[in-house]
């Protein structure tokens, strides 16, 4: 069983999945924030492959995924880091990316390398549905790899259906029609949004993401979705001075409380 359907089996609500980019703030820190994350009670992590033009991306986001480049960090850098994680961490494993770095390295060869550390699932904004169903999905199916596809409050309930019904895992739903970025509360337009997709009673599993940035916009999140995803808050938490699994312990905490 894919460890991301295990993980919503056993856990129906406050899921919280944690983005951090690969590479930042130093080249080699990539499996001391998997283990610390894993430790401190994040329940799934997301972990992003560095892009130069990431268009999803807020400032903050935007800066590690520039600071991890100049610091090395590479598709193969990361596979090469990721090699014994299975030894070490045990929650769900998902890497975001973009496709062209994908493409250039191989899909093909990446799915099979996300097999070989054990990733559970990619998650690339730009790959267009049908061109993942056309080209790519056998690929996928073959090594075990699940493809998240995101939603967001303009899109329809009819394109939702098929974005559920071509799911596995779970489905991501963007917050708000913006870049990521961390925000201190949720509107009344998103909480619509929410209740929408919560009473279509899809098979996936929801997980909020883009503006969760603390305990209060994450139980607000958890109200209307399985869980939440935190990614900017937690870049800026890792930024700051100071030991980088105390930093990370009391970043989840904080949320969790």
């Amino acid at each position: 069983m894919n460890r991301i359907d295990k993980l919503f089996q056993d856990k129906k609500e406050r899921v919280l999945n944690v983005y951090f980019t690969a590479g930042y703030p130093q080249l080699n820190d990539t499996t001391t924030i998997l283990e610390a994350l894993e430790t401190s009670g994040a329940d799934l992590i997301e972990i992003g492959i560095p892009y130069s033009d990431p268009i999803a991306d807020g400032p903050t986001i935007q800066e590690s995924n520039g600071v991890a480049l100049e610091n090395g960090m590479s598709l193969k850098v990361l596979f090469s880091q990721l090699k014994d994680i299975r030894d070490k961490v045990s929650v769900p494993i998902v890497l975001m990316g973009y496709v062209n770095p994908i493409v250039q390295f191989g899909m093909e060869n990446f799915c099979a390398k996300c097999e070989e550390v054990g990733v559970d699932a990619v998650i690339l904004p730009d790959l267009p549905m049908f061109e993942y169903l056309e080209m790519y999905k056998p690929m996928f199916e073959k090594h075990g790899l699940y493809n998240i596809f995101l939603i967001t409050p303009q899109t329809s309930d009819a394109r939702i259906k098929q974005v559920d019904e071509n799911s596995n895992g779970f489905i991501y739903m963007v917050s708000s029609a913006s870049t990521t970025g961390a925000k201190t509360s949720i509107s009344l337009d998103q909480s619509d949004y929410f209740a929408r997709v919560k009473n279509m009673n899809l098979k996936n599993p929801t997980l909020i993401g883009f503006g969760i940035s603390n305990a209060e916009t994450f139980d607000k999140a958890c109200e209307n979705a399985n869980g939440a995803i935190i990614g900017s808050a937690f870049i800026k938490a890792i930024s700051e001075e100071g030991n980088l699994e105390e930093k990370i312990s009391g970043f989840v905490k904080s949320v969790k409380q």
